[in-house]
């Protein structure tokens, strides 16, 4: 496995996009691909500070994906609250990265988030009917708009051309067991296929194992085998 950083201008504003490319074995000639959406970093720094994110793109590749995670938040010392219609921007240019990699298939390409990047995963699906698969961890306000002019996630549901699946915690709270309710009903008005696994004795961010009072360990496993069988499933037959 490598990985390099490409600086990629959007709308004028350059973003950092880490790249993540699987090595021997887990490189074909059709490898198919992941747009890995990060969660909010503290003091909204780097890429290079998110462990967390940096380790869950190094495991997909491991499993044979070719890995784009774009940093979302490069906007945000310039604006005054996340825009949905910024952030499609830069989803569109990390997929278009993605897909022009030498030996990735851009007909394999699918979109995973945890958290903030959940809820970016869903946006994502909503506005790039090119996504095969979506997998979406713990995202929260899905049902809130972000930006002028921006409607909900949410009601976006319908444009979702590709398969589901979601991972949550019944002690969350963002989102709630409630909230996750709306979200399934949403999918299923919309026609849209998709699974929701939910866990007993995990809040949110049960994957993320810098901290231990968030951390699951056997939810996380019992979590990454699901999504890597659901990914292999749609991304790699």
């Amino acid at each position: 496995m490598s990985h390099r950083v490409e600086i990629i201008p959007v709308n004028g504003n350059p973003m950092e996009v880490f790249l993540f490319t699987p090595a021997g074995e887990g490189q074909r000639a059709d490898s198919p691909g992941l747009v890995l959406c990060q969660h909010i970093p503290v003091g909204h720094a780097g890429l290079e500070n998110d462990t967390v994110t940096l380790k869950h793109a190094e495991r997909y590749c491991e499993a044979g994906y070719a890995v784009a995670v774009p940093f979302i938040f490069h906007w945000w010392p310039k604006s005054a609250q996340f825009r949905d219609d910024w952030t499609r921007q830069d989803l569109d240019a990390a997929f278009a990265l993605l897909a022009a990699q030498p030996g990735v298939n851009a007909r394999r390409i699918g979109i995973v988030g945890h958290c903030w990047g959940g809820r970016t995963a869903w946006l994502g699906a909503c506005t790039n009917k090119r996504y095969k698969a979506c997998a979406i961890f713990y995202g929260g306000r899905v049902n809130l708009p972000m930006g002028k002019n921006s409607p909900p996630a949410i009601e976006r549901a319908a444009d979702i051309r590709c398969p589901v699946m979601g991972f949550f915690g019944n002690e969350d709270t963002n989102p709630s067991p409630a909230d996750v309710h709306v979200y399934d009903a949403a999918l299923t008005k919309a026609g849209v296929a998709h699974v929701f696994h939910r866990y007993d004795g995990a809040g949110h961010g049960f994957q993320t194992f810098t901290m231990p009072e968030r951390y699951r360990h056997e939810v996380s496993e019992d979590a990454w085998a699901k999504a890597l069988a659901f990914l292999a499933e749609k991304l790699k037959n």
